[in-house]
């Protein structure tokens, strides 16, 4: 029996150091790793992507063209658009199933003005209504969408993400070492990540604090706010960061600080709870579906109200030793079992009407 060909874009790879290039690179092997010789695959890449490279998968590059129209000369039966910006759009695909993964509509928590969400909801509805199916990444993403898209409501279904359980390795030293205990971020410097609330933990103790992400004007922001609370020296921005530096950091920081604002996931929650540490996050958008009990939670963004929950938190972290639970909780999230998913999910999706 011949085997269905699936085609599954993984285009925004482009750029390391972001949410979807890990989103791409870690379903993508565990796709493969599960796959099992159900379906022929066919994974959709930006020119110059080589993560796949050693893989036994074909892949498509995308082409200029692609934005005005797709050819499908391998006959591919479902395609698979994993983030809802694809530069392959849904609509210029004709004669196959369609699934998308929508990530977030962030913009919705961003105020980014009536006239760019208008816009940014027309695109997005042109991406959802020529597909079968819609998965979103949590709860708390596939309310929002049905927010503004009740119609849809039985086409969707959510798939968490994974998170990979990052390896420390033996005698690794991060490009910059902080020389007392430190709090760790990490995440592109915008607005969204809200980082200019967290130079106001260091008053009053001792911590160094260590932001890692690409770096953007928000930037200014938070050398400002570490500026106004006299810890400017106490503050390290280290721009984009290697998986290891990342994972020494994780390992070896006091308590991971997350007071991001918008998020369809929020990754790095579950990142650093695989090592055990403490979280401390915001209480917007899906990080309390995510993190659940196993975090903290910044109720406001008060400086002396986020200065006693820091306090708090850390104290019963080290009176009740919750880090086993911490990582019970982080191992819910496998991207195996997200890849299992998706693959019933493309099932599914072939054989209906």
């Amino acid at each position: 029996m011949k085997k269905h060909r699936l085609l599954i874009t993984f285009d925004a790879m482009r750029y390391p150091n972001t949410g979807l290039y890990h989103f791409g690179k870690s379903l993508g092997k565990a796709i493969l790793r599960n796959n099992a010789g159900r379906f022929d695959l066919d994974y959709f890449l930006y020119p110059g992507t080589t993560e796949f490279d050693a893989d036994a998968v074909d892949k498509t590059y995308l082409k200029k063209y692609n934005k005005f129209f797709f050819i499908n000369k391998k006959k591919a039966d479902l395609f698979h658009f994993t983030d809802q910006m694809s530069r392959l759009k849904p609509k210029k695909v004709f004669g196959s199933k369609k699934i998308i993964t929508i990530h977030d509509i962030n913009q919705v928590h961003e105020n980014v003005g009536a006239d760019k969400l208008k816009l940014y909801l027309k695109k997005l509805g042109e991406r959802i209504y020529p597909c079968q199916k819609i998965v979103a990444i949590s709860e708390f993403a596939k309310n929002d969408v049905l927010n503004y898209f009740p119609d849809i409501a039985d086409k969707i279904s959510v798939i968490y993400n994974g998170a990979d359980k990052l390896k420390l390795k033996p005698g690794h030293q991060p490009l910059y070492k902080p020389s007392a205990p430190f709090l760790f971020a990490i995440g592109i410097l915008s607005p969204k990540k809200n980082f200019h609330v967290l130079p106001a933990l260091l008053v009053n103790n001792d911590f160094e604090l260590v932001i890692s992400g690409l770096e953007t004007p928000y930037k200014a922001r938070i050398i400002q706010e570490a500026t106004r609370f006299g810890v400017a020296d106490r503050i390290k921005l280290t721009g984009p960061v290697s998986d290891d530096d990342k994972t020494w950091y994780y390992s070896n920081c006091e308590a991971f600080v997350f007071p991001s604002i918008a998020e369809g996931f929020g990754l790095p929650v579950i990142e650093a709870m695989h090592f055990g540490k403490p979280v401390f996050a915001s209480t917007h958008t899906s990080l309390p579906e995510i993190a659940g009990q196993a975090a903290y939670y910044f109720n406001s963004f008060d400086p002396e109200d986020m200065q006693q929950t820091l306090i708090n938190g850390l104290q019963h972290y080290y009176d009740d030793n919750p880090a086993g639970k911490i990582m019970a909780h982080a191992c819910r999230y496998n991207w195996d079992t997200s890849a299992q998913q998706y693959l019933k999910l493309y099932t599914d999706c072939l054989q209906d009407g």
